[in-house]
């Protein structure tokens, strides 16, 4: 097997951290809204006299974090996908050298 098979198959696997950094990234930056919108909630509760709750607050959350899981778990899927295939690539350009 030369280098360049071995030089998709690394870059199979960076592609995929890749993209699995940018999906850790950005549920971050969703929990940061979420933290934010938490103090909106309670403000906006205190500011109508009413009394701010944990389960009223996970419904209104429960959407927002299911669509983030959502992207996160297509990320890995795709990252699951690419990686297998360069690995069975890699595997096959052996099989064919070694036989």
């Amino acid at each position: 097997m030369d280098n360049a098979d071995y030089n998709k198959a690394e870059n199979a696997i960076s592609n995929t951290e890749n993209s699995l950094q940018n999906a850790a990234d950005k549920a971050k930056w969703k929990i940061n809204e979420l933290a934010e919108k938490a103090k909106d909630y309670i403000n906006e509760k205190r500011a109508n006299d009413e009394e701010a709750n944990q389960e009223d607050w996970l419904d209104r959350v429960k959407s927002n974090v299911s669509e983030t899981w959502e992207d996160i778990k297509d990320k890995a899927n795709e990252a699951w996908e690419k990686t297998k295939d360069a690995a069975e690539d890699v595997k096959a350009e052996w099989n064919k050298k070694t036989n």
